[in-house]
């Protein structure tokens, strides 16, 4: 593999989950009726980060769910692991999916998959940090923290502090 390349440090995760959150304000009118699904695992604190930007904007944090989207997966085999219960939070919420990276868009699926299993939300919108494209389904993200054009080869990495020790995006690709 070449040497990775950054594309966003601390400082662009920190602007583009700022900017995520003030976006999700103006186009829910405010974080009332929200609830943020994290997706496993970093979804989870990016989720959680964009939660607590938007209790500083409008006075109170919106909850934070987290989903393992594992056992609605296409491309994983199914267990006979117990699905979880219903979520009465979800109910006439607008849920707002959180991932790191969207790329073919099967994880998505899957978690609106798990989102519908655990309960009917009012509406489902989705939040990624990085959109690197080669979408396999018919799916766009709402809010997009940096449009990262890719080839197939190239792969990107999310580092987050909760999960990592450091923040930052990189890319990079497989030697031929």
């Amino acid at each position: 593999m070449t040497e990775p390349k950054i594309i966003l440090d601390q400082d662009g995760i920190r602007r583009a989950l700022t900017r995520i959150a003030f976006e999700i304000v103006e186009k829910n009118k405010g974080a009332e009726h929200l609830l943020l699904a994290g997706v496993k695992t970093r979804g989870i604190y990016l989720a959680q980060r964009i939660a607590d930007k938007l209790g500083e904007v409008e006075g109170k944090a919106p909850p934070v769910l987290e989903l393992d989207v594992t056992p609605w997966r296409d491309d994983v085999p199914r267990t006979d692991a117990p699905l979880p219960d219903l979520d009465p939070r979800i109910a006439g919420a607008t849920v707002i999916i959180v991932d790191d990276v969207l790329y073919t868009g099967r994880t998505v699926r899957a978690a609106i998959e798990a989102i519908s299993h655990r309960g009917r939300a009012e509406r489902i919108q989705l939040a990624v940090l990085v959109d690197r494209g080669h979408r396999e389904l018919p799916l766009r993200p709402d809010y997009i923290g940096k449009n990262l054009p890719t080839a197939r080869d190239e792969r990107v990495f999310v580092r987050l502090t909760e999960v990592d020790g450091e923040d930052s995006v990189n890319i990079q690709a497989r030697n031929p």
